[in-house]
């Protein structure tokens, strides 16, 4: 009787940390698309510039790429449960900031705590399931739960903005967020079991600081060099910082006693490959949304909650693809899951190249719908084969480090495809004039002024009698530049595949028998390339061998 009492209530800690961690990463995720199709709303409401703009996006997805880490070691040092708490409270307060912002610089402000939030649930949310779940088969079903809450906050997001701004003031969007996070902060409280890192993981305060400069650097870089130059000077002293700073978190890191990232992990090809196409397709992906929000608005003219509803259709067929890839990974290969997603995403947004200001909801529709398989089936089996190719006392550390790569991909990719997308479609716009009887002084003007503000900067001139020509030119060139946008991102997909064919490789049988009258298997070391993703579909832990 006592033995079934507390196997019932260690299985009820384990659905109750499965779900906190659900809620949690939904929690995380839920800023990134509501806020996203909010911007043009949020732009008429405080006056801002173009650039000032784009930060609203970048003040939140910063500091959750600078310090995704950072919270994973905390986690570790200090209990996951105590850093999931946090990161629950700096998403209620930074969602409470920006929804009584009326400013741009205090909407930053709340971003910025948002970001923090987010960093800090992250690797915990994943770290918390590692250790409810420790055995790496069944955990997989789990981590696939976590990953479709994760699309499901991408999937509400939008719908969420649309209906806000159908009937209120923007900075409404940000409320469901507060309460969700105090619910989840109270439940966590009671029923949460808390777990750390055994073997006596320090705080790493050189690697930190290094990781945290070098992210911000970087990326900063990036996104002030795609809005105005990367010969500017601050863009290149950024570029230069975040260089510097990342040889030296390496150099940190090799020397440190208690790595914050131990880079024997990347000896691990299943870990590095996951790291790779993390990075790759969420810079390929979150760059086409953007992209792809600013055709629907500025060539299709549709509102708000229209476009939500379009790009609803990804989230939602990722979620329906990626329930069944959770159950199916101990049956087919991570390798093969991961492959065959990648390729429908790159074969979606090649499709989309041919798309016009006229085509219609419904072709349109499939292609995202295919798109959103793909992504259901790349999602589940990459976050559990980053998880379980490391060692389980490293799990908060392999999954900080899979989000991080994640979160600096998602970084980049609106600053690398907006900039491709500006370029392009300014480059095409003089001849779309032409073509659209809008010629001499008037062309010049609205050209410069496209140059300097961007082709919404357009929108808000008084063009007069020409204003239907100019609008179509513009669709013209916004289109021109979506497509070589498209093309970016398809290969960058098409290169993140490359990385799995070539490093997931098919496991490799034991070296040795276990030893006899022992019973344990022999014992696989970080490097060994089995990151095994074979039979058993996922991939197996290092260091831990079937018997």
């Amino acid at each position: 009787m006592n033995v079934t009492t507390a196997a019932s209530g260690s299985t009820d800690r384990r659905a109750a940390t499965v779900a906190m961690a659900c809620l949690g990463v939904f929690v995380a995720y839920l800023p990134i698309t509501t806020v996203a199709v909010s911007l043009p709303a949020i732009q008429r409401a405080l006056n801002t510039s173009t650039a000032q703009l784009s930060w609203v996006q970048d003040a939140f997805v910063l500091p959750m790429a600078a310090f995704i880490l950072t919270a994973g070691v905390f986690g570790d040092v200090h209990g996951r449960k105590k850093v999931f708490q946090a990161g629950l409270f700096f998403s209620a307060v930074g969602a409470l900031v920006a929804l009584c912002a009326h400013n741009i610089q205090t909407l930053w402000a709340g971003q910025a705590l948002a970001g923090l939030g987010s960093a800090a649930l992250l690797p915990t949310t994943l770290a918390l399931i590692s250790h409810a779940v420790p055995d790496f088969r069944e955990r997989g079903k789990f981590i696939g739960m976590w990953a479709m809450a994760l699309l499901a906050a991408l999937a509400v997001g939008p719908v969420i903005a649309g209906v806000v701004l159908d009937h209120y003031s923007w900075r409404w969007i940000y409320l469901l967020s507060i309460p969700l996070s105090l619910l989840a902060l109270a439940v966590a409280a009671p029923l949460l079991t808390d777990s750390r890192a055994p073997h006596g993981r320090k705080l790493d305060w050189p690697g930190q600081i290094t990781a945290a400069v070098a992210v911000t650097a970087l990326v900063y870089g990036v996104i002030e060099g795609g809005a105005d130059s990367f010969t500017d000077g601050k863009v290149v002293a950024a570029l230069a910082l975040g260089i510097v700073a990342l040889a030296a978190f390496v150099v940190a890191e090799r020397r440190s006693a208690s790595p914050m990232l131990d880079l024997a992990v990347f000896r691990s090809a299943a870990f590095t490959a996951t790291a790779l196409i993390a990075l790759i397709t969420f810079l390929g992906l979150i760059g086409f949304f953007f992209v792809l929000s600013l055709y629907f608005g500025m060539v299709q003219q549709l509102g708000t909650l229209e476009a939500g509803a379009r790009l609803l259709l990804v989230p939602v067929a990722a979620i329906v693809a990626g329930g069944p890839a959770g159950r199916l990974m101990h049956r087919v290969p991570a390798r093969w899951m991961i492959t065959v997603g990648l390729l429908l995403i790159a074969g979606s947004l090649l499709a989309m190249t041919n798309l016009d200001a006229g085509t219609s909801y419904g072709s349109i529709a499939w292609r995202l719908i295919v798109l959103g398989v793909g992504l259901g089936l790349v999602t589940t089996p990459m976050t559990a084969t980053a998880v379980a190719a490391v060692p389980h006392h490293l799990a908060g550390m392999a999954s900080a480090a899979n989000n991080a790569f994640r979160q600096v991909g998602g970084a980049l990719g609106p600053a690398v495809l907006g900039a491709l997308l500006s370029t392009r479609a300014v480059h095409a716009l003089p001849g779309h004039l032409a073509d659209a009887g809008v010629t001499g002084g008037e062309a010049q003007t609205i050209v410069a002024t496209a140059k300097e503000g961007g082709l919404g900067a357009v929108a808000g001139m008084n063009l007069g009698s020409k204003a239907g020509q100019v609008y179509a030119a513009l669709g013209d060139s916004l289109i021109d530049g979506m497509r070589l946008c498209l093309i970016v991102a398809a290969g960058l997909v098409l290169l993140a595949t490359v990385c799995g064919v070539t490093l997931l490789r098919r496991p490799q049988q034991a070296s040795a028998a276990p030893a006899k009258g022992t019973g344990e298997a022999q014992k696989a070391p970080m490097g060994a390339p089995a990151e095994n993703v074979g039979a058993a579909g996922s991939a197996e832990p290092l260091g831990h061998r079937r018997g």
